[in-house]
């Protein structure tokens, strides 16, 4: 496997190893750290079969069997939104979480936001020991290439969507069922003409989308081309892109935001055109992030379980760091209703 401008060093895998030596990789993991649960007969064999295949002990697996800190690295991809920031509330909420697990743990949070690939990035800094693990928080347009880095030996989990092809570790909210959820409230308020904002070029907000579609489809509606808006997550692209939407003058009154951030920048283009929420346009969004019970007026939305999710993330990281796997996890989401439907 080769990356352009990164090199990695073709080697055999544990799960390789775990097939020759008819074991799991817990097992191989164990062994090689020398655990006292493995027997005397199974360490020998898997360690003859590692030095046979010139198989390199994991540091960070011997590290976390010893107890000693591991350093995870909580990695952000640039959205190229040139008004996005890291203090995407949001975002913040969710680090809160990852943060708290691993200090609770014992572990150090080292946090990065970059521009370059998250396959790129990870490969670089777990093979200079930069860090032991990566969380990747979303996965932008990178799909690809983090399916890429799940063939590496790099332990990573990723915040996000749960798609059909994926061959890593995903924890996030069921995305498809939300969005459903928030449609099917704006359709039982008479809503008719209910719009999408989001950009759907992203995993989370395509399975929204989904369900944002399905609600429609159930109640016997399709959905309006015109009404498909794609706002970004930056409040200021986002508000930019509302205001050019209700410039055209298209049937509206509902309104489906795909973050709670996007919601607040409708809020405002909606005031400024002199229509009233929830009278003329019902609004929910999605996060229930802490700003959305206190903003004017309070804020229907989707809430994920960003406490659950942080600890989740840090849970399978340690897994699969130890020499485990760990299975995907979708988090229910829950509708709260407040004013602004």
């Amino acid at each position: 496997m080769k990356k352009t401008g990164t090199a990695i060093t073709p080697r055999i895998k544990m799960a390789d190893l775990a097939k020759l030596a008819g074991v799991s990789k817990s097992t191989v993991s164990r062994a090689l750290a020398d655990s006292p649960l493995i027997p005397k007969e199974t360490k020998e064999k898997i360690t003859a079969l590692a030095k046979e295949h010139s198989y390199r002990l994991n540091k960070r697996a011997r590290n976390f069997h010893s107890k000693e800190t591991l350093t995870i690295a909580v990695l952000i991809p640039d959205t190229k939104e040139k008004d996005w920031r890291l203090s995407d509330p949001f975002f913040l909420e969710l680090l809160g979480s990852i943060a708290d697990t691993l200090n609770d743990q014992g572990h150090e949070l080292l946090l990065s936001k970059t521009s370059s690939g998250a396959e790129e990035w990870a490969i670089t800094h777990v093979q200079r020991g930069t860090c032991d693990g990566v969380i990747l928080i979303g996965q932008g347009t990178q799909h690809a290439e983090i399916n890429a880095l799940a063939d590496s030996d790099i332990p990573f989990v990723v915040w996000g969507g749960l798609l059909a092809d994926q061959k890593y570790c995903t924890v996030g909210s069921d995305n498809r069922l939300g969005g459903k959820k928030a449609c099917k409230l704006l359709l039982e308020k008479g809503r008719r003409h209910i719009a999408f904002f989001g950009d759907r070029r992203l995993p989370e907000v395509s399975l929204r989308y989904d369900g944002y579609k399905a609600a429609l489809v159930e109640a016997g509606l399709g959905t309006e081309t015109a009404l498909d808006v794609s706002a970004p997550f930056g409040s200021d692209s986002a508000y930019q892109a509302i205001v050019d939407f209700l410039a055209k003058d298209a049937p509206l009154d509902g309104i489906f935001a795909c973050s709670d951030v996007i919601a607040m920048a409708a809020i405002r283009a909606l005031g400024e055109k002199g229509l009233r929420i929830p009278e003329d346009v019902a609004i929910v969004g999605y996060d229930d992030i802490a700003l959305a019970s206190y903003y004017s007026p309070p804020l229907t939305t989707v809430d994920q379980d960003c406490q659950t999710g942080g600890q989740q993330l840090v849970v399978r990281l340690l897994e699969i760091i130890q020499g485990g796997s760990a299975a995907s996890l979708m988090l229910d989401t829950e509708l709260i209703e407040r004013a602004s439907t």
